[in-house]
């Protein structure tokens, strides 16, 4: 396209010579690589449930945020839960409406409970994330790294998520897509998908920015004679802010009604305060669960990822714009400090650098470092789920 990629990509780490095609090994067998890693990691998730005595569909089903996702579709919206002991009040309009929606409809076609209409919603969308975040990569850096970027995407210790009745692989679905389509000039799907991400999750607004970021770009660049990217623009943030004012009206205040939600389930943007503070605590030695110190562990491997994305010269803006907005929000967001790997899962340009190096490599090479990376994912999300305590 004459659009956001031209004159500002040329591809990381040297590849994009050779990766400007998305031919060689195809779609197809990255949602074979996405499958034969994630698979494996539900088998020991269900192996590790069999062995405790709980139903592996439950736990994949019905654990943590799911239980909202699945009362939403079943009930709608009113659900409220309080805490006056820790002064929380935790409403259902938190969620966004999407996948509760998704869910409902998925159980009028398929057989099988409202849980596993939610798992098979989940499991789709992350087939589509996967083959999105090969297109991404194929296009960027060439097939090969296209394959190794969907392999360490769902070797990230936290990738069971995916495979839960979460939002995570939706808004990855979105956004890979929609990240795609600005690499190709297509406004429209772009806007889009933009759109659809904003009505998924909080950090859906990041897929907007990416978008208005990449408009602005092609705005300039055209002096602003381009009324399709103008259009682009103007509706990419769309589906966010319906959801956010709605909630607003609703609680009589348009503007601050859906933050003070969020400020009763204890979330709140304090530029990073609390997550320094549990990182102080881990790196003091004091005494926290395995959760917290893998945290803190991920979350400074993900700034040292994210300062090499933003030094390759080559990365596109809207990917830059994207992937920092994200880590914003997480970074700066209070509460649920365990979480914070799952709310990174959709940053899959975070593994473009990896990727690329790995693609340099030799094949055993990248063999033997995603298989160590998914085998410590198949032992750490059995934990996660069923041992740590703490919500992932």
């Amino acid at each position: 396209m004459a659009t956001v990629s031209s004159g500002i990509r040329t591809g990381l780490g040297g590849l994009r010579g050779r990766g400007g095609r998305t031919g060689g090994p195809g779609v197809l067998s990255a949602l074979g690589v996405y499958a034969a890693v994630r698979g494996a990691g539900v088998l020991a998730v269900a192996v590790a449930a069999w062995w405790a005595g709980r139903s592996p569909v439950r736990v994949l089903g019905e654990s943590w945020d799911s239980v909202w996702y699945l009362r939403i579709a079943e009930n709608g919206y009113g659900r409220t839960q309080i805490y006056p002991a820790i002064g929380s009040v935790q409403s259902d309009s938190a969620f966004f409406p999407l996948y509760p929606v998704l869910i409902r409809c998925a159980s009028a076609v398929l057989p099988g409970s409202l849980t596993t209409a939610a798992i098979a919603v989940a499991w789709i969308a992350a087939g589509a994330a996967a083959a999105g975040v090969y297109r991404v990569g194929a296009h960027l850096l060439g097939p090969r790294a296209g394959l190794l970027l969907v392999a360490l995407w769902a070797a990230l210790p936290h990738a069971l998520m995916l495979t839960l009745a979460y939002t995570e692989a939706l808004l990855a679905a979105f956004a890979a897509w929609a990240l795609y389509a600005l690499l190709r000039g297509r406004w429209g799907w772009a806007a889009g998908l933009a759109v659809l991400a904003g009505l998924t999750r909080p950090t859906g607004i990041a897929v907007a920015a990416a978008v208005m970021a990449g408009a602005a770009y092609e705005l300039w660049r055209r002096r602003g004679r381009a009324p399709a990217v103008w259009a682009a623009a103007l509706a990419a943030p769309a589906g966010w802010a319906s959801y956010v004012l709605l909630v607003g009206v609703h609680r009589g205040d348009p503007l601050g009604g859906y933050f003070a939600v969020q400020s009763g389930w204890g979330s709140r943007f304090d530029f990073g305060a609390g997550a320094i503070a549990s990182a102080r605590h881990v790196l003091g030695g004091g005494h926290v669960e395995l959760a917290t110190t893998v945290t803190v562990v991920l979350l400074v491997a993900a700034l040292g990822l994210a300062a090499l994305l933003a030094t390759d010269r080559t990365t596109p803006l809207p990917l830059l714009v994207y992937t920092g907005v994200l880590l914003v929000m997480t970074y700066g967001g209070a509460g649920f400090f365990e979480s914070k790997p799952r709310f990174l899962l959709p940053a899959f340009p975070l593994l473009l650098p990896v990727a690329a190096l790995m693609a340099k490599a030799r094949p055993r090479a990248a063999v033997v470092v995603t298989g160590v990376l998914a085998g410590l994912s198949y032992g750490y999300g059995p934990y996660l789920l069923l041992v740590s305590g703490v919500a992932p």
